[in-house]
């Protein structure tokens, strides 16, 4: 029945299909069990299933009708707009990863400005030039040489112990003698204090910390995998956009693919829910964040079928390009993730079945 309607509001519906499917991986978080070895050997386990069903999904859906539209177009030379749609597709991926910590600075910013409460340790009641450093070691905060913090998600869970709170207060003096002692040279002296979480007077500045750390973690998360989401999202589009451009692009062809994007993004929403649970949110809480990721998929189908069906001489840079922009994800992302903690055998027998699902899906319905 979805076939007799138009390709943009079959890439409409396709990408809901997948955006459910986020959400229903998601979900998960609701009946998996807390404890954090098994929970991670099922993420790791699921996302190299989803490896193997974008990487078949790549090609059969996607680089194969490339090429053939690109031969019946160009001949011997098919090859060029492939390589460099699938070449732009990894490079879109790969800035987009770059740019996250810039964007996620620029928001942190705002939000240090809005809630910070940095204390002024008192060092002398003529003091000139005073200077306070408040640096915080927490959550995979970090402090870089420019004095801007840096968040590694690889870090996410290193300091979940007590977490201690330095204050450094460095004051330049000219001309300054202490009252007790006249002959001392109190020039250039510098004075360090040190305090702890027991001490009421840095309660509040380890609140706003914890906040800051807890927001930030959420942040990069979500952009890190709306980013790959949006690739796929495209690819949906594209799919569906070129049905009846060429024999290889069929209804058949797209419905795969939605199926296997939608496979796969089920174990990325567990990767985002699962270990928001396992650092202490609520399910719910959790679930949402993770259904929040697919969110970007409608958009960007709807995105790629309109321009797939407008500039019809795209189409076979703009498959390759989807194809690219996955396989880019697959061998950047997935893959090291899935192998990170101590699973690779499993990951890898996994990512196998899902290759194979996915290749007898696209040739077994074609």
């Amino acid at each position: 029945m979805i076939q007799s309607y138009d390709p943009i509001i079959q890439s409409l519906f396709a990408s809901l299909f997948t955006w459910g499917v986020t959400a229903l991986g998601a979900a998960l978080v609701f009946v998996l069990p807390s404890d954090r070895r098994r929970g991670t050997t099922i993420l790791d386990v699921s996302l190299g299933f989803a490896g193997g069903v974008m990487t078949a999904a790549s090609f059969w859906s996607l680089l194969a009708p490339a090429i053939e539209i690109s031969e019946a177009q160009l001949g011997a030379l098919a090859f060029i707009p492939v390589s460099v749609g699938f070449a732009f597709g990894a490079i879109f991926v790969f800035f987009s990863d770059k740019m996250i910590p810039s964007c996620v600075g620029a928001e942190l910013s705002i939000i240090e400005v809005l809630s910070s409460n940095k204390e002024v340790i008192p060092t002398g009641a003529n003091s000139n030039n005073q200077t306070e450093v408040l640096l915080n070691s927490g959550q995979g905060i970090t402090s870089n040489e420019g004095g801007e913090s840096s968040f590694d998600p690889r870090k996410r869970g290193m300091d979940e112990g007590l977490r201690e709170r330095t204050t450094l207060a460095i004051t330049s003096r000219k001309a300054l003698r202490d009252d007790n002692n006249p002959n001392e040279d109190n020039n250039n002296k510098i004075t360090v204090n040190e305090t702890t979480n027991d001490r009421p007077s840095t309660q509040q500045s380890s609140n706003n910390s914890d906040l800051l750390i807890s927001w930030r973690r959420i942040l990069m998360l979500i952009m890190a995998v709306t980013v790959h989401n949006f690739p796929e999202g495209l690819a949906v589009g594209i799919g569906f956009g070129s049905i009846g451009k060429t024999p290889a692009a069929t209804f058949e062809k797209a419905f795969n693919l939605a199926l296997g994007i939608g496979l796969q993004n089920f174990p990325e929403g567990l990767a985002v829910s699962l270990p928001l649970a396992s650092f202490g949110y609520s399910p719910f809480r959790a679930f949402l964040y993770g259904q929040l990721s697919g969110m970007v998929e409608p958009l960007a189908a709807l995105l790629g079928s309109s321009a797939v069906l407008l500039m019809e001489a795209i189409l076979p840079y703009a498959l390759s390009f989807a194809a690219g922009a996955m396989i880019y994800v697959v061998f950047d992302s997935i893959i090291p993730e899935a192998c990170s903690h101590g699973n690779g055998k499993m990951a890898s027998a996994s990512a196998i079945i899902g290759f194979l699902v996915m290749m007898c899906l696209d040739v077994g319905l074609s």
